[in-house]
């Protein structure tokens, strides 16, 4: 944050909740469930953390470029949803019944351990910010990330998954003043380094 960029994105993995999904499908997160407990202390909980339109339309527009898909199939394959952010590396084994009690107060529809982080602190230094994750597994609907399969994933979707991101940041690069957002504005005394 001290650097000041005009925009920081995640790329990551993450678990898929909607068994409608598949494996290398990707997330375009729109809002973030907040269960990692990290910035809670700096951001309270009660603020929300808005998405940033210029990013999602520039992340959408290159994942259509990248991947050659459009209309319905480009829907499939991207969904914009809430994501949770757990500090849980282990969430999937507890109990069924409180992961879906849990879940049942969510409108997730893929959970990982960062986005809410790299979010929570786009927001709180006013650094415009995003995620796109690839679903990697799905353990409520019985395909976890076993290491067969885990290779195989990677093997496939990371060039398009990155290539993706870096796309929609080579776009983003090109206008960065048209990135700073009025969700990202203060009302009274502006960030500092700006």
């Amino acid at each position: 944050a001290v650097l000041r960029p005009h925009c920081w994105m995640m790329v990551g993995h993450c678990a898929g909740l909607d068994g409608r999904m598949r494996i290398g499908d990707m997330i375009l997160a729109n809002s973030y469930d907040r269960s990692d407990g990290v910035l809670d202390n700096l951001v309270p909980m009660e603020k929300p953390i808005p998405p940033i339109a210029e990013v999602q339309m520039a992340v959408t527009d290159a994942l259509r470029r990248v991947s050659g898909l459009s209309g319905d199939e480009l829907r499939k394959r991207l969904r914009t949803g809430t994501v949770l952010s757990t500090s849980d590396r282990n969430w999937e084994w507890r109990a069924q019944s409180d992961i879906y009690r849990e879940l049942q107060k969510s409108t997730a529809i893929g959970v990982d351990m960062e986005s809410a982080t790299i979010a929570t602190n786009g927001y709180r230094f006013r650094v415009p910010y995003g995620a796109l994750l690839s679903v990697s597994d799905k353990p409520l609907h019985h395909e976890p990330k076993l290491p067969k399969s885990a290779k195989k994933f990677y093997q496939s979707s990371k060039e398009e998954h990155l290539l993706a991101a870096v796309r929609a940041c080579e776009k983003m690069a090109e206008g960065p003043d048209q990135l700073h957002s009025r969700k990202l504005r203060r009302p009274v005394g502006e960030v500092a380094f700006r």
